[in-house]
């Protein structure tokens, strides 16, 4: 079988964190004997192969040739005046795919609503999986929820990253998504280490107003005021960062706060091996990858009910808990997940299972099963 990936954000050399996730997920499908070809934005077009896996760059406008992450695509969508790039960015794509179809492709993966799904040929076997910020982007654009409409009817198999997407997808379309069509990114886990703890508590999250830092402040002061010292380490840089520094000195937890700003993966999980739990404060579905890398690491994560797919991967007990989204209750449960003197080892236990889980291999298990149904379609 052969597959065209379509995606806004592959990679560009070995070890580049940009779609990491995908291109684990490409060699464990050439492992299955499954032949893969990546089609994806480039400043300028031509085929190269990164960890031998074929990627085909269609030539872009400048300033979108090549999206970093979701944000980028979806800010895009938000502002009517880059419709048009976003519009030529697609063409390349479709036109990239296209060629590949005639060659001999059998199926279009599409990854993500936004960019790749509007960009997949019509009239071809294809499976849509939407991620995170796809579910949000089609809740509050209008425009983007009435084309995304059209293309989750067209798409031979819709699969969601997690079950909060999926109900979003029967809403805004009447498309049911199944248990089996349900399952995150695999996650690249071999070099990962168990955390040992000790140091804190961890925040990852990009710094607006929806990630809700000052929630992890407010927390840390009302420990401090109760003598706990917990030290707070926030990954992540974006235009909230000055004023939650500063509100992290009006409340008095400087000397326990670090803002270390953006940090490539490898040396984000430097900090998740010292950390004793990771809080996830912020609303929307980006908070998934975040709880999985933090739950494959052994570190114990405090989420709050309202924080999306987290909610969805966190337990409630043992290596997790869910709170309410206040300082007084996010407080509390730090404190109940540091009293846990079996923390660490439970820890592990759930890290193991998720593992296995998110190992690339059991993922591409998954796509060959989605991939027989839709050329069976």
């Amino acid at each position: 079988m052969r597959v065209v990936f379509l995606t806004h954000s592959y990679p560009s050399w070995p070890g580049d964190s940009c779609g990491a996730e995908l291109a684990a997920l490409a060699r464990a499908l050439m492992r299955r004997g499954i032949a893969v070809k990546v089609v994806a934005p480039g400043e300028s077009p031509g085929t190269t192969q990164i960890d031998g896996v074929p990627v085909c760059w269609a030539g872009a406008h400048p300033r979108y040739g090549r999206l970093r992450d979701q944000d980028d695509v979806h800010q895009a969508w938000r502002r009517p005046g880059a419709w048009s790039t976003l519009l030529r960015v697609g063409r390349s794509l479709r036109v990239a795919a296209q060629r590949e179809l005639a060659a001999g492709a059998d199926l279009v993966h599409a990854h993500g609503c936004a960019l790749a799904g509007l960009a997949a040929p019509a009239q071809v076997p294809l499976v849509l999986t939407v991620q995170g910020g796809d579910g949000a982007l089609l809740r509050r654009s209008r425009v983007a929820a009435t084309i995304g409409r059209r293309l989750l009817q067209r798409a031979t198999i819709v699969t969601a990253v997690s079950r909060q997407i999926g109900d979003a997808i029967q809403t805004l379309a009447g498309r049911f998504v199944g248990p089996s069509q349900i399952h995150p990114m695999p996650v690249e886990s071999r070099t990962f280490q168990w955390t040992r703890g000790g140091q804190g508590a961890v925040v990852m999250a990009r710094l607006t107003p929806p990630a809700r830092v000052d929630l992890a402040l407010e927390a840390s002061a009302i420990l401090a005021s109760q003598g706990h010292q917990l030290s707070l380490v926030i990954i992540g840089d974006g235009p909230s960062r000055l004023a939650l520094e500063q509100k992290a000195s009006r409340l008095g937890i400087s000397a326990l706060t670090r803002f270390v700003g953006d940090l490539t993966p490898d040396l984000a999980r430097t900090h998740l091996v010292r950390a004793d739990l990771l809080l996830i404060t912020a609303q929307g579905e980006s908070t998934t990858l975040p709880a999985l890398e933090a739950l494959v690491s052994g570190v114990p994560v405090v989420a709050c009910w309202d924080s999306g797919g987290a909610v969805e991967v966190v337990p409630e007990s043992g290596a997790g808990r869910l709170s309410l989204p206040s300082p007084e209750a996010v407080a509390e449960n730090v404190l109940s997940i540091l009293a846990d003197r079996d923390r660490i080892s439970i820890g592990r236990l759930v890290g193991e299972a998720w593992r296995a889980r998110l190992a690339p291999d059991h993922v591409a298990q998954i796509c060959a099963g989605w991939y027989r149904d839709a050329v069976a379609h």
